[in-house]
């Protein structure tokens, strides 16, 4: 039995992946009928019955389901979507990027990536000066650069990204890893639903834990981009995650509609 508290969360996700998450509840269920009765009972984030809220746009709209390693471990971060910080509003200041944006190591490094991929900042000189001019350049009246991180996610969402993470929950007396093995039987039943098109989305496998996704069974219909997490500085010279962003512009006020598959 799912809990009910559990079953809950499925009501925030668009109506097109209701029957997929029960069927994947179910699987992670019967992989182990306790998980889900301890998990309704126990802390956890994201809080405020966020578990599913990356399935907030419509099944068919995915193009790309960007996986990352699980919720971030304070409450005002974890949103339900992988990589979203919700402690992060304004992404700029004089001096470059915001101190928020700056404290969250993963999100500095992947706009230094965009950053990089438009032409903004040069290989090898993402600091220092060259942050500081991208900074003006950004905060400059008219300037086509977006303001916040939820302009940042709409982009995504427009370009088609699932944010999804490979463990749903964090927990600070559990090891990730117990966690995202639990739900590995949901995220099967995800994928069941997203290969059942004519063009599977390409999956964006980040950081160790989503890179064991990479050999589960029916994963090779889906293309699929493997990158160190970002948290790596080496993430932000990685030339194919900036092949595969680069054309769509996130930081830009109007990123490019996705041309149909």
């Amino acid at each position: 039995m799912i809990p009910a508290a559990i079953e809950a969360t499925v009501a925030r996700a668009h109506p097109s992946w209701h029957r997929s998450l029960i069927s994947g509840l179910g699987a992670v269920d019967r992989a182990d009928p306790t998980y889900l009765p301890a998990l309704a009972l126990d802390d956890y984030l994201p809080t405020e019955g966020r578990l599913l809220a990356a399935f907030a746009q419509p099944l068919d709209s995915v193009r790309y389901v960007l996986i990352g390693e699980g919720p971030y471990p304070r409450a005002a971060s974890a949103t339900g979507v992988c990589f979203m910080d919700g402690a992060v509003d304004l992404l700029w200041s004089e001096k470059g990027l915001s101190k928020a944006v700056n404290r969250a190591t993963s999100l500095r490094n992947f706009m230094k990536m965009l950053l990089v991929a438009d032409g903004t900042l040069t290989p090898g000189k993402t600091s220092g000066e060259a942050m500081f001019a991208a900074g003006m350049q950004a905060l400059q009246p008219g300037s086509i650069s977006i303001q916040t991180l939820p302009h940042l996610q709409k982009n995504l969402s427009r370009n088609g990204f699932l944010l999804l993470n490979a463990a749903l929950v964090f927990r600070s007396h559990v090891p990730p890893m117990r966690d995202a093995r639990a739900w590995m039987p949901f995220l099967k039943e995800i994928f069941v639903a997203l290969s059942d098109r004519p063009l599977p989305p390409t999956l964006v496998l980040w950081g160790k834990v989503a890179a064991q996704l990479d050999g589960m069974p029916g994963i090779e219909r889906f293309p699929r981009q493997v990158a160190e997490h970002p948290y790596n500085l080496s993430f932000i010279e990685n030339g194919s995650m900036q092949k595969l962003f680069g054309p769509m512009q996130l930081l830009r006020r109007s990123a490019p509609i996705p041309a149909s598959r």
